[in-house]
């Protein structure tokens, strides 16, 4: 029997036209890993909150929702609570108390649960996580990642038999995310616990996943395996955005037209390409470009800054030098303090010590807000801090109107950026109301409406698919070309090695490395690509899928191997 059984089921907001949802049909059976994947905007997240009463979004609904053969709306609260956990995105959002043993408890106890049971309980999933160091901090004093882990303990101590995800690892780094799915993998295997998890990072949870459901519009396209995943897109919709955002091992196989079962991990990608292509063309060189004829848009020497007195320095000896026309990408660990790097560039936050310049011009001299007129402009990890209007429209005609457009180029300017970047159908909509993915490109284009000469970003990427990334660059190229500056701190490693111009490593308050995207990912072993581990002693400096298989169609095939080409 199917623990979740989703009949005909349609959704549409209130005051909306277009349905969310359109006649969704799915059947999830107990103890399954389902991977639910789209771009951006196509109805995940809706349809998850669906699958939790106390979650479920205001509308017009139609079709059923069963739990066990019942329908959400009608089980009792306690169950409702208990049997059905959801974890979302940001984790700062699910915390609620000052303590982690608070936070783990917090649930059980309004639940009305003895204190004893809630003491072992507490106890056991401690043990279960490996979490038991941190019982007696502030919550909020933890990581990113310990943070999201948190969350996700405080649900698992309820002992749901349905654990539902929306993007959990969205702002974690590589390692933190890793461990994160490792720890559902342990989940799902060893409680037996039915997962269903929504994903943009495909790379390490689609291997877990019993189906990937796949959605398109409201739609679902296809439910499979994930090794069918590939080639079902291929065969019902060839030039699909999803196409973008399916693992490494699965573009590489796709792009070389492989033969037989679809690899879907690194060392499943490394054996294909070992089995069936030569390397005689070893791989790639790159040289460093000079920037000494450039000049500086951003320069830091010897910045130390701390937020308190007596709190340690979160940026210690620091020295940075962004150029014009540049994309720089920052990645380091959860806390690490890209971050406050972000605040002290934008003008935010001041160092302590050390000397910083904006087109080498000290930045006390930059007086009123001539720091930011056209010169400066910054979005935050958390975009929706930006938005102060009841639709995205009026906020962004209010900014084209602070810049000195009068109503009618404000609207013709809107208009523009909107259509740009595919946000044109959300104008009208509240920001608060949009998924992860559309709140990032609705504040990318308020950033615009400034006409900044530098744009700082903090996780741009999160929760959006491939090809939203990949329009997101492409854009990214054209205010380059315009002689634009851009500064992302990221977990993206895959995004930065594709489009930067230079990736630094942010450690112990300082960057600690900085180099172009092939001979900083290729010297990484875990701050790296999963190309660039698949292809890592047959090929040299190949860091992408697309620089994979290019060499890989330049070696040629091995004789008898049966691979396509």
């Amino acid at each position: 029997m199917a623990v979740i059984e989703i009949e005909n089921l349609s959704f549409t907001y209130t005051g909306k036209t277009e349905k969310a949802l359109d006649n969704i049909n799915l059947k999830i059976g107990n103890g399954e890993f389902v991977v639910l994947c789209g771009e951006s905007g196509c109805g995940k997240t809706t349809l998850l909150r669906l699958l939790k009463r106390s979650l479920a979004p205001v509308g017009e609904k139609s079709g059923r929702v069963l739990y066990n053969g019942v329908e959400i709306s009608e089980l009792d609260e306690r169950k409702s609570v208990t049997d059905i956990g959801f974890v979302a995105q940001n984790p700062e959002n699910g915390i609620v108390t000052d303590k982690v043993y608070h936070e783990l408890a917090f649930g059980l106890e309004n639940l009305g649960v003895d204190s004893d049971e809630i003491r072992r309980r507490v106890a056991e999933v401690c043990g279960f996580f490996g979490i038991g160091e941190w019982y007696r901090r502030d919550a909020f004093s933890l990581s990113g990642g310990q943070k999201q882990l948190l969350s996700l303990a405080s649900v698992m101590v309820m002992r749901p038999e349905v654990l539902i995800l929306d993007e959990p690892t969205a702002q974690l780094d590589p390692i933190a995310a890793s461990d994160f799915i490792a720890t559902l993998k342990k989940i799902n295997e060893e409680l037996g616990t039915t997962v269903i998890l929504s994903e943009h990072r495909l790379e390490e949870v689609l291997p877990l996943a019993d189906k990937a459901v796949i959605m398109n519009r409201a739609e679902i396209l296809t439910c499979c395996t994930p090794r069918e995943a590939g080639a079902k897109l291929r065969e019902l919709a060839p030039e699909h955005k999803m196409n973008y955002s399916l693992p490494s091992a699965v573009k590489i196989f796709s792009a070389l037209g492989g033969d037989g079962e679809c690899p879907l991990t690194v060392r499943e990608g490394k054996n294909f390409l070992e089995n069936n292509y030569g390397n005689v063309y070893g791989g790639y060189d790159v040289e460093k470009e000079d920037y000494s004829a450039r000049e500086k848009a951003i320069e830091i020497s010897g910045g130390f800054f701390r937020y308190e007195r007596e709190t340690p320095d979160v940026l210690s000896g620091l020295d940075i030098t962004v150029y014009e026309k540049e994309i720089l990408c920052i990645l380091g660990g959860n806390g690490a303090g890209k971050t406050t790097l972000l605040k002290i560039m934008s003008g935010v936050k001041r160092l302590y010590r050390g000397k910083m310049r904006v087109w080498e011009k000290k930045i006390k001299e930059y007086g009123g807000n001539s720091l930011y007129l056209n010169n400066i402009a910054a979005v935050p990890q958390d975009p929706r801090t930006l938005f102060v209007k009841n639709s995205l429209r009026a906020d962004l005609l209010q900014t084209a109107c602070l810049m000195g457009s009068d109503k009618a180029q404000a609207e013709k300017k809107v208009g523009e950026i909107a259509e740009k970047l595919s946000v044109s159908h959300l104008l009208d909509m509240h920001p608060f109301d949009l998924s992860g993915g559309e709140i990032q490109k609705a504040a990318f284009a308020k950033l615009l409406l400034t006409s900044p000469r530098i744009i700082l970003l903090d996780e741009p990427t999160k929760g959006i698919d491939g090809y939203s990334k990949k329009v997101f660059a492409e854009m990214l190229y054209e205010l380059k070309a315009q002689g634009v500056t851009v500064v992302i701190v990221t977990h993206d490693a895959e995004f930065a090695a594709e489009y930067s111009d230079r990736c630094a490593m942010f450690f112990d308050g300082q960057i600690v490395s900085a180099d172009n995207p092939v001979n900083f990912f290729s010297t990484n072993s875990y701050y790296t690509t999963a190309a660039s581990r698949i292809s890592r002693g047959l090929y040299r400096n190949a860091v992408t899928a697309d620089m994979v298989v290019e060499l890989a169609r330049k070696n040629g095939t091995r004789k008898g191997s049966g691979a396509n080409g």
